[in-house]
């Protein structure tokens, strides 16, 4: 038989090669004796005969070589229309000329302006320092890092620059950049002590445990079962408020023990009539839940939870789960949260863990689970083992009415209430537990415009609470540690000096240093401190190990977003204030719906509403039609990235031109970085 045949295959593993447009696969398969041979090309080894085998094993590598090379060649033939279209959104962006300084808020707006001056003001400075060496350059024959001697009046001017530098620049630049890599020093050691109770959480295989109960004496079920509340607050949540009262109305507890509250402050009135049609569907259907409207929408999420936690029926339950609009609790979720609450009377929060229906949606989706996949499976993970203290995320956690009673209720003086509560609760005695192993899904944002906006929330308002805070918490009686975790860790190390220094010392000193050589930064400040760091982020997500490198330049690149918002909420400027709703795209709502189409099961389950399913997909349709008959938005220009990315690519420019290894390449990747995130080509492409 030939080399193809079926009886001489000896003890080789046989290889088959599938053509599967556009690409091949070879796939290793054991042996068999089935015709096949018009599908597949199945190479073996012949063990008696050495040239066969050598004959055999050459063309097997002739077939992957020819594999690779098809491959390759599809890789490149698709580079062209990539570049193509990188160029036609580029060019969009800069003829629509909507920048992120389009703004109705006159206060925010001069606020952003100061920022945005400041920076304008560094890339100024580079450019004219890099064409002044570059003429010294070509007078002097080189770079001299001393002045030369030599006369005229240039050797005058570059003379006094060189002592200027030497003087008065390079000690201050030293000095800023020393206080950086403490703070830096500080985090990274915060960072690697998580990491190690992180692995010693799992190495031990500690979680918390609920007590075994009793046999509920009304249901007859064997669990407990309290009475407890849900609310789900939203405001214009036209995307996703089926999936949430779906998910909700199908928990499974006692219907007698169970009220839900949709807390709608949605100023548009046909998003109002929808939710309000779709909660009265799921009361035909017997659920127990009441929709809620208020006319002023005064203090955003807080006053609405306030104000719903004032009714009088609430005196009769004990908990209270709390669901934002794009979260969709599983029917077991208070199964697995709320008997932890049991005989455990200093227990005021139970948290679950966030998942994601869309982290592989775009690059931006698979940055922020890295980032969140790190805060959940480590900081919150730690922090609620070792010291049952954490931030409360908002959403997907079970609180005990009596701890938010006994804190002082929802307050409306932050944009963060939830942590805001979190911290009350705290000083208070009251006591936390993580749950890493209930998970809850929601919706990350795809679009650089609504996560940006989201960041700036997140990070204004710690600094906000932080100054309020900070008379309560050094007069709480508390330990001395607790109020050390507090100020130090909890406040200052991840709110403020991440963001500082983060900023500081890779977007402003950095640059900075190339233009002033004896204030340059050490190698491992540049490349291994980060590199470690983004490596243990990335630990908690391992499939994401490939974006290791954006993921650092990304991270970077936000810290103009995070300090801008610290800063802002820090020093209580008009920009702390701003509350924008999360822009959301509603992928996992329409998974849901195809879901309950496709249903063939002839169980019905409590609160589907089978008969209107059409009528539900075609108000889709209309939705649908409605937004393509809108005018087209265009993504925006943000101009504080773009000047960043001038800034970086300038002082790129001039650490090439002396040569300066590694600085080159980390200001040219973060440079090219700042300028995708400028022209806003990451995340979701608005048309």
């Amino acid at each position: 038989m030939g080399w193809w045949g079926k009886k001489d295959r000896g003890g080789g593993t046989p290889v088959v090669v599938k053509m599967e447009n556009p690409n091949f696969s070879m796939v290793e398969i054991e042996a068999s004796s089935s015709d096949d041979e018009n599908e597949n090309f199945l190479i073996t080894n012949d063990n008696n005969n050495n040239n066969k085998r050598r004959n055999k094993n050459a063309k097997q590598l002739t077939w992957v070589l020819l594999l690779k090379a098809h491959r390759a060649a599809g890789c490149l033939a698709s580079l062209p229309p990539a570049f193509f279209n990188l160029a036609s959104s580029i060019k969009r962006r800069v003829v629509s000329g909507k920048t992120d300084t389009n703004t109705n808020n006159n206060n925010n707006k001069s606020i952003k302006t100061r920022f945005y001056s400041c920076i304008k003001f560094f890339l100024f400075l580079s450019i004219l320092l890099l064409c002044f060496e570059v003429a010294a350059y070509y007078n002097f024959k080189g770079w001299h890092f001393t002045a030369p001697n030599s006369k005229g009046v240039f050797n005058w001017v570059y003379s006094m620059w060189v002592f200027v530098r030497v003087e008065y620049l390079a000690p201050v630049l030293k000095f800023l950049a020393n206080v950086c890599i403490v703070m830096f020093s500080f985090q990274s050691l915060d960072r690697l002590v998580l990491c190690c109770g992180c692995f010693w959480i799992r190495y031990k295989k500690i979680k918390p445990v609920a007590k075994v109960n009793d046999a509920d004496l009304e249901s007859g079920d064997k669990g407990f079962f309290p009475m407890v509340l849900v609310q789900i607050p939203m405001c214009n949540e036209r995307e996703v408020y089926q999936q949430s009262i779906a998910a909700v109305c199908n928990l499974d507890w006692p219907q007698s023990k169970l009220l839900i509250q949709v807390l709608d402050d949605s100023d548009d009135i046909t998003t109002q009539s929808l939710i309000n049609e779709e909660v009265e569907k799921w009361q035909q259907e017997g659920a127990n839940i009441l929709y809620r409207h208020r006319v002023i929408r005064e203090g955003y999420k807080a006053g609405n939870l306030k104000s719903a936690m004032n009714c009088n029926y609430v005196k009769d339950y004990e908990f209270v789960a709390i669901f934002d609009a794009d979260f969709q609790p599983t029917p077991d979720f208070l199964k697995r949260t709320v008997p932890h609450f049991k005989d455990n009377d200093e227990l005021g929060l139970v948290q679950a863990r966030w998942s994601f229906v869309n982290r592989d949606e775009n690059l931006l989706t698979r940055l922020q689970n890295i980032n969140l996949a790190f805060h959940f499976e480590v900081e919150q993970q730690v922090n609620g083992i070792f010291i049952n203290f954490f931030g409360f995320n908002g959403t997907a956690g079970v609180w005990r009415i009596k701890t938010l009673e006994d804190a002082g209720g929802w307050l409306e003086r932050t944009t963060v209430e939830d942590m805001d509560i979190a911290v009350r609760a705290h000083l208070h005695g009251w006591k936390f537990i993580y749950l890493n192993d209930v998970e809850c899904q929601c919706e990350l944002p795809e679009s650089y415009e609504a996560y940006r906006k989201q960041q700036h929330r997140w990070h204004s308002g710690p600094m906000q609470l932080f100054c309020l805070c900070l008379p309560d918490i050094i007069s709480a009686k508390i330990s001395i540690w607790k109020k050390f975790n507090l100020i130090f860790l909890f406040f200052l190390l991840r709110k403020l000096i991440l963001p500082f220094y983060s900023f500081t010392l890779f977007c402003i000193i950095l640059p900075m240093t190339m233009f002033v050589p004896e204030a340059e930064l050490p190698i491992w400040v540049v490349c291994y401190i980060p590199a470690t760091m983004s490596f243990l982020n990335i630990l908690p997500a391992p499939k994401s190990f490939p974006f290791i490198v954006p993921y650092l330049l990304f991270e970077n690149t936000m810290s103009v977003t995070k300090f801008n918002a610290m800063i802002s909420g820090l020093f209580q400027l008009g920009s702390a204030y701003e509350w924008v709703v999360t822009k959301k795209s509603g992928r996992s709502s329409e998974g849901d719906l195809v879901s309950l189409i496709n249903e063939k099961s002839p169980k019905h389950h409590r609160g589907v509403s089978v008969p209107d399913l059409e009528e539900m997909k075609e108000e889709i349709q209309r939705q649908e039609e409605k937004a393509s008959k809108k005018k087209k938005k265009h993504n925006r220009i943000y101009m504080k990235e773009l000047a960043l990315a001038f800034l970086l690519l300038t002082a790129s420019a001039r650490s090439l031109l002396s040569a300066q290894g590694i600085h080159f390449y980390f200001l040219l990747f973060q440079g090219i970085s700042f300028l995708l995130v400028g022209l806003d080509l990451i995340g979701e492409q608005v048309e």
